[in-house]
């Protein structure tokens, strides 16, 4: 199934901000439910539905629930993480089974592969500057390490930097300053100061958590970090100088990865790998990367 025209849903009325609720119910999903990130046409677009090697759409109906249909099937091996969009509309998905950044082309939903990592233990999850190169997390969760790629706008790559923890949840901000990158099973999260060809300049922990692990992670456009918080059933909201401003309760314990959408860019969705399910809450801000026209 390809991209219909653009497509965002009426704003819902407003509600409590940061209050969770179901956005697609339990089971439609794998306990492999990932992704998630919005396209030009206002759909919210999520790995693994009904199965692993599939992305599942999910738009928005009049009541303001998601309602998820298959888009489309990875080639045979193939496994799906997390999804970004670029400029052009073209959808980029972290592929950890094949060690590669696939390519999806939503006109018709065709499969390439964008760049191949054979020296990657996998990508994990993706992130897009907005200089347009790209970054991927690449844990090595057997030994409880990592390392981050980067990957020129040529789909050239590059280990940008290893030794790490387990790397996990990787953004930029909106300036495309610093590079943000979490450690799973460590619960820290890294702020990685950015220089003008996309290499890194400096290192500071940003905020270190004294429990549960840490996944995807993605910043509103005042580069506040929202932080899927596995096993503690909340997302972590921090400022740009790491302080907490908020934990947004959720239903599930255990969300993979978070994304911006909606017709003002508010709606946060959350997958849940316990649920296999989709939640969702309004934030005050609008995402970096919210999938508006």
């Amino acid at each position: 199934m390809a991209l219909s025209a653009c497509n965002h849903a009426p704003v819902q009325p407003e509600g409590p901000l940061y209050s969770a609720r179901d956005y697609v119910g339990d089971g439609v999903f794998t306990d492999g439910i990932e992704g998630p990130a919005v396209g030009p046409d206002g759909a919210l677009y999520v790995v693994n539905m009904g199965g692993n090697g599939t992305i599942g759409r999910v738009a928005t109906d009049a009541a303001g629930n998601g309602q998820a249909q298959l888009f489309a099937r990875l080639p045979a091996g193939r496994i799906g993480n997390g999804i970004r969009f670029a400029e052009d509309g073209l959808m980029y998905v972290a592929d950890y089974a094949g060690h590669a950044i696939l390519r999806v082309d939503p006109a018709n939903a065709s499969v390439s592969t964008f760049v191949a990592l054979p020296d990657a233990h996998q990508p994990n999850d993706i992130a897009r500057a907005p200089n347009g190169d790209w970054y991927a997390s690449d844990p090595d969760w057997a030994n409880d390490s990592g390392q981050v790629w980067h990957i020129g706008k040529n789909g050239l790559a590059e280990l940008l930097v290893g030794d790490m923890g387990t790397t996990n949840g990787i953004e930029v901000s909106p300036d495309g300053k610093h590079l943000y990158v979490n450690e799973s099973v460590q619960r820290r999260i890294w702020d990685f100061s950015l220089g003008h060809d996309g290499r890194i300049v400096s290192r500071r922990l940003l905020i270190q958590f004294a429990d549960h692990g840490l996944d995807g992670m993605r910043s509103d456009v005042k580069g506040n970090l929202y932080v899927a918080r596995y096993g503690a059933g909340t997302v972590a909201i921090l400022s740009p100088d790491g302080s907490l401003l908020r934990q947004v309760e959720l239903k599930g314990r255990k969300p993979t990865n978070v994304a911006f959408g909606g017709a003002d860019g508010r709606d946060v969705y959350v997958t849940m790998q316990d649920r296999g399910a989709i939640e969702m809450f309004r934030s005050d801000t609008p995402g970096r990367e919210a999938g508006l026209p």
